[in-house]
């Protein structure tokens, strides 16, 4: 199983190195397991998008609304969370990119300009109920890194979808 997918990663990654040097190879080609879709420069895997392009099918995030916040940072310690501290409230690992919200359901998508630009966050987790819902906590990799950060006044643009 382990060889298996070894040589899919193999693959993959070859034929997307042929096919971005030599684009008079770019017909499409199939396989039982693996189908390249040169043309639209998508690939997949199962069915599964491994790579997804920008183009019309792959629009930019529209904006759904702004609201004011406080934006703190937090890190992956016991007395920052719980006894469980990379394991978010939605059961998922910690990483970059995940921001802890009580108002938004999780999968939310949302962006924080003013400090991030065009970076997008995803709510996989929760605070302490007092924070409130207009509070965004950052997961940072390190303690040091959340509490430089200190405590941001901003506003976030909650992205559709």
């Amino acid at each position: 199983m382990k060889k298996n997918l070894l040589l899919l990663v193999i693959l993959i990654t070859c034929s997307a190195v042929l096919f971005d040097f030599f684009p008079i190879l770019e017909s499409k080609t199939q396989n039982t397991e693996v189908e390249f879709w040169v043309e639209e420069k998508l690939f997949l895997v199962q069915e599964n998008a491994l790579l997804a392009n920008s183009n019309p099918k792959n629009p930019e995030p529209q904006i759904v609304q702004k609201i004011p916040v406080i934006v703190t940072a937090y890190s992956s310690t016991v007395w920052q969370t719980d006894n469980d501290p990379f394991i978010t409230a939605a059961g998922t690992w910690v990483k970059d990119g995940i921001v802890a919200n009580n108002k938004y359901p999780f999968g939310t998508k949302i962006r924080m300009p003013e400090i991030y630009g065009d970076k997008i966050f995803i709510v996989e987790d929760r605070m302490h109920w007092t924070k409130g819902n207009y509070h965004i906590d950052v997961w940072c990799a390190y303690y040091e890194e959340a509490k430089n950060f200190g405590a941001k006044r901003t506003y976030v643009e909650v992205l559709e979808g």
